[in-house]
């Protein structure tokens, strides 16, 4: 779960893989599906492949797990299916009150892809959050190659990226924090 790479389509999620991406998790906010339209083929990508929202889709698209919000339904599906369970937390609060394989959390710093989202929580709530929790925590939120090192200091097993899905030195830049640990 190094580099975790939220796309669209097979062509980004492709370029993500090339540049390093370990995960690539299938962000379209539609239908289920029109998920399951878009998602033809992830699964032969060669990475763990995760679908956002949508457990019915995550099954269709033999994806090995779903990425649930707070608010979404379909938790207890996804553990009885045998899904690889990711979930997102927002605070500290959030993330040691919630049951999940891996917790997505942040944003860490300001980001354009969530512009009514939760303020940033920064480096030392990242790293209270990593301390408190069994789990693996992947670091979101304005996070690029400059500054994925930093999630990584923080405790943080991995990166979320958006913009960054297709920049290698985000790998490069894990790879060597998670080496130097």
């Amino acid at each position: 779960m190094r580099v975790h790479a939220l796309v669209e389509d097979l062509e980004t999620a492709r370029q993500a893989v090339a540049a390093g991406a370990t995960v690539v998790q299938l962000r379209v906010k539609a239908p289920t599906e029109d998920v399951v339209a878009r998602g033809r083929d992830f699964a032969t990508l060669g990475v763990t492949f995760i679908v956002n929202d949508d457990v019915a889709a995550a099954l269709a698209l033999n994806a090995d797990g779903v990425h649930l919000g707070q608010g979404d339904s379909g938790a207890e599906r996804a553990r009885a299916e045998g899904l690889i369970l990711g979930r997102s937390a927002t605070s500290y609060a959030n993330a040691v009150a919630t049951d999940g394989d891996y917790l997505g959390v942040g944003p860490i710093w300001p980001t354009p892809s969530k512009h009514d989202a939760d303020p940033p929580i920064g480096l030392d709530e990242l790293a209270r959050i990593c301390a408190a929790v069994a789990v693996p925590v992947i670091a979101i939120g304005g996070v690029d190659a400059t500054n994925a090192a930093d999630c990584i200091r923080a405790g943080a097993a991995g990166v979320a990226v958006i913009r960054a899905a297709t920049d290698p030195g985000v790998r490069k830049a894990v790879d060597e924090a998670l080496a130097a640990r």
